[in-house]
């Protein structure tokens, strides 16, 4: 029997269901270079490997857009769902019903939600079905170059000068008026906050909402960049190719609960964030609501966990299902009897 080598490596630290951080990865990402939403990726999976989740147990589900590539990227595991452009809360819903020991994790895009899936957003609210809904927020349409999505703000121009002509929609704001129970916000470069973020929401019996703040570096890239729209107009370059995406580093940022940070992106612009502090009590909804308004009256993006209500009930509790999943029950017990069934439609009239 030999002594192993001093110098040989560890072996890879294990969570308590024994798997490696490496197992809760997936496939290679392909993102730009110092995209945000890689962060975002980082953050679940670290968040997962602490938790010692079952990843076989979980539903990964997007929309359409840059973020919703990102599911690819961890939890190679879980059981994956490209659907379609803001449909996702419908798959998720629909998903978690027929089998509700599945927990469904959405990723979705500022487009994604606050466009086209706006109503499927809402009535994802007022459904509280157990999930995480993360928007990876960006403020602009990576996937169809560089527009502005509805929650980019009327202060803050493109690259090429233009500014928003209508007002943003604040997703947290909106999620509060519709009664979500957990509402938080993030920066995607802000590890020490998103992380325990995601645990809470992952371990959050309804739905956890979390907006993630996440520069696009390549359609809010510098000006002066020789890729830039603004150079390819002054000089008369009629085709943007579409295979140079120019390299940045990460933002990741460390800051004190209660303090603000000037956040410097890779534009040159400024993101002002201010973290909540530890007396910060987000149980109030209309206090959580009062806050909001008075940091985005001072052009400030608040972070942290801004609301949530342990007492409301999940659809699954509000609609009496099983607790064994629907995708498991045999015919007789799908198929009821006309008086069971009557029975059950006299509980819906008023």
């Amino acid at each position: 029997m030999t002594d192993t080598p001093s110098d040989a490596p560890a072996a890879p630290k294990t969570n308590r269901i024994g798997l490696t951080k490496a197992e809760y990865g997936g496939q290679p990402s392909t993102m730009c270079k110092g995209c945000g939403h890689d962060r975002i990726s980082e953050a679940i999976i670290q968040a997962s490997f602490d938790l010692g989740l079952d990843a076989t147990n979980i539903i990964k589900m997007s929309g359409i857009g840059c973020s919703s590539k990102t599911p690819a990227y961890f939890l190679g595991r879980a059981f994956g769902l490209n659907s379609t452009h803001g449909r996702m809360p419908s798959f998720a819903t629909g998903a978690h019903v027929a089998n509700r020991t599945m927990v469904p994790l959405g990723i979705s895009g500022d487009g994604d939600t606050a466009s086209i899936g706006m109503g499927q957003f809402v009535h994802l609210l007022r459904r509280n079905t157990k999930m995480l809904y993360i928007v990876e927020n960006n403020g602009v349409y990576g996937l169809t170059k560089g527009q502005f999505s509805a929650t980019a703000d009327r202060d803050s121009p493109s690259k090429r000068g233009a500014y928003p002509t209508e007002e943003s929609i604040d997703l947290c704001g909106l999620a509060l008026e519709l009664g979500a129970a957990f509402v938080a916000r993030s920066f995607s470069g802000d590890k020490k906050q998103l992380v325990p973020l995601i645990q809470a929401a992952l371990s959050y019996d309804g739905l956890a909402f979390i907006d993630v703040i996440s520069p696009c570096v390549t359609f809010n890239n510098h000006e002066a960049s020789t890729k830039s729209y603004t150079y390819q107009k002054e000089h008369d370059v009629h085709f943007h190719d579409p295979a140079y995406v120019p390299v940045f580093e990460h933002i990741d940022i460390d800051y004190p609960e209660g303090e603000v940070r000037d956040v410097t992106l890779h534009d040159g612009s400024h993101l002002i964030l201010r973290k909540l502090d530890a007396e910060y009590d987000p149980v109030d909804p209309l206090a959580a609501a009062q806050r909001l308004r008075e940091t985005r009256a001072k052009g400030e993006v608040l972070t942290g966990m801004i609301h949530i209500n342990v007492g409301r009930s999940s659809l699954c509790q509000s609609s009496n299902l099983t607790e064994t999943p629907l995708s498991m029950l045999e015919e007789p017990e799908l198929r009821p009897s006309r008086a069971a069934f009557d029975k059950l439609m006299a509980g819906y009239r008023l």
